[in-house]
């Protein structure tokens, strides 16, 4: 019997979400005789493998025994993004009075709308990922429960056994919890959590300074939670540009959170009448320290769902850890069976996911014809969506330093471009790498920027396409937005193909024009 999720607070909006992505009164199907394709887990890289092997004619079962919609829809982007909207606005609010704008004392924040504003946009986009879809409109046999291998060619879920040709696990990950002595006993918030609060914690402790802890760390401050974020390394976000991080780093400082870097927590205690205090210890250097908060929010890490497939029994080698073990084709080590998305990729992203199922549905389905493609041939941009946003794509320069490549940096700061000092909006760069020696090849690209997620994209179309910077810079761009600076970058690099020499041929044909 399939266990029914529950989504808190049980009210009209998750009502409506549960009702698409994990109907209570749906009944599995009856099985095909056999299936081109078996896919167990219907997160991003689910939901397209299904969808786009089914719209080419195969005959697909896909598995879930949660959330259709998987972490992105339900407890991933789709609400981080709507709380972290709701967030900006309260801090556009109380900034306002830089552009001439008086606010009147005693603004307030409604937490609880806001979380309420989350919940009614998951619940109106939920319908894109739901059973009726999927089952109707696309034409796949949706099974909900707990699926396992069986066999070399069988998947059993809720009793019923599905075989294949090929299988696809897509099952995700989850958040990490850090090995915090009394942290389980005294409770925790992680991304599946925080989401269903309904009233603000006046204290909140934020462990893990990477994109999630620092996203979200930054939003609840803003939406008036007093946050300390705790880091255990020199500074946050410490696998992005240094530059970049330290932008961001200040301003989580300037909007108030509370930094505790290099901090070992050492354990986690209640306290108060009633247990509901959660007071944790921590060292920084050889200083001991405690830290009394309402709750705790994990956010290091993520950790690869592998558990009770029965992966064993069909020889798909993984790690606890590190996920299941593929190929550049996304071949695990049972060559009838595949993976993508978050369970096996260090690219942990919705759209990696998404590229990743494409590449699925071609080397699983038509090996012949596509010849394999591969993940490493993907140029994988991604972003950090704090204010201002960190977007990123191809190398760093450490990157490049390591594999003994030697590039050229250009950089435009927003302070020199014009639309950003009009928006207030100056701290911030874009920062672009090309091979050096003469070679106008991009490798690598970071932003920071209000919106560096949108522009993002203008570098990763080049880098796809293999445009030089220098074509770059012949692209119009409006004058005034703030991706003008990309353009600016490819006139930059202009200027240095003005050597004396050719200054010097230029001046000497001019001699002769007059």
């Amino acid at each position: 019997m399939r266990e029914i999720p529950q989504v808190l607070p049980q009210d009209a909006h998750n009502r409506t979400l549960t009702e698409n992505v994990h109907p209570a009164t749906y009944r599995n199907p009856t099985p095909a005789p056999r299936y081109n394709l078996v896919v167990i887990g219907a997160g991003t890289a689910g939901l397209v493998t299904a969808a786009g092997a089914a719209g080419l004619g195969a005959r697909v079962a896909l598995v879930e025994k949660n959330l259709m919609g998987g972490d992105c829809l339900n407890v991933g982007c789709v609400p981080s993004k709507a709380v972290i909207r709701s967030s900006r606005a309260a801090a556009e609010v109380k900034g306002a009075g830089a552009f001439g704008v008086d606010v009147p004392p005693g603004t307030q924040i409604d937490f609880a709308k806001a979380m309420e504003r989350m919940r009614a946009i998951r619940a109106r986009i939920s319908h894109h990922d739901s059973v009726e879809r999927f089952t109707k409109e696309l034409g796949v046999d949706v099974f909900l429960g707990e699926g396992r291998f069986t066999g070399a060619d069988a998947v059993e879920v809720d009793g019923a056994h599905l075989k294949y040709r090929r299988a696809v696990i897509t099952t995700g990950a989850r958040a990490a919890e850090p090995p915090v002595s009394g942290l389980s006993e005294a409770g925790f918030l992680t991304n599946e959590t925080v989401f269903s609060l309904v009233s603000r914690p006046r204290r909140l402790a934020v462990i893990g300074g990477g994109p999630i802890g620092s996203e979200l760390a930054q939003a609840f401050q803003r939406l008036g939670c007093e946050v300390t974020l705790f880091h255990d390394r020199v500074h946050l976000l410490e696998r992005e540009d240094p530059d970049a991080a330290a932008i961001v780093q200040r301003a989580l400082l300037r909007d108030g959170v509370s930094l505790v870097l290099n901090a070992a927590i050492e354990r986690v205690e209640r306290k108060g009448e009633k247990g509901e205090e959660k007071v944790l210890r921590y060292r920084v250097g050889s200083g001991l320290s405690d830290c009394v908060v309402d709750e705790i929010l994990v956010g290091a890490g993520r950790q690869p769902n592998v558990e009770g497939l029965e992966l064993e029994r069909v020889g798909v080698a993984y790690d606890p850890k590190g996920g299941i073990r593929v190929d550049d084709r996304l071949r695990t080590t049972n060559p009838t069976i595949f993976a993508a998305g978050d369970v096996c990729m260090a690219w942990k992203f919705t759209h990696a996911a998404d590229f990743a199922a494409r590449i699925v549905i071609q080397n699983a389905l038509f090996p012949s014809f596509s010849g394999g493609r591969k993940l490493s041939a993907l140029h994988m941009p991604w972003c950090t969506y704090t204010e201002p946003e960190i977007a990123h794509v191809g190398l760093y320069e450490h990157e490049a330093a390591a594999r003994g490549i030697g590039i050229t940096t250009f950089l435009r700061p927003f302070s020199e471009v014009d639309r950003a000092l009009c928006d207030g909006e100056e701290d911030g760069f874009v920062k672009i790498h090309i091979r050096k020696g003469g070679s106008d090849q991009i490798l690598g690209a970071t932003i920071v920027a209000q919106h560096a997620g949108d522009m993002i994209s203008e570098v990763s179309v080049a880098m796809a396409g293999k445009l030089g910077l220098s074509r770059l810079a012949n692209v119009i761009h409006p004058y005034p937005t703030q991706a003008e600076a990309i353009r600016q970058i490819g006139d930059l690099y202009n200027r240095t193909r003005l050597t004396p020499l050719v200054k010097a041929l230029f001046q000497h044909w001019l001699r002769f024009t007059r």
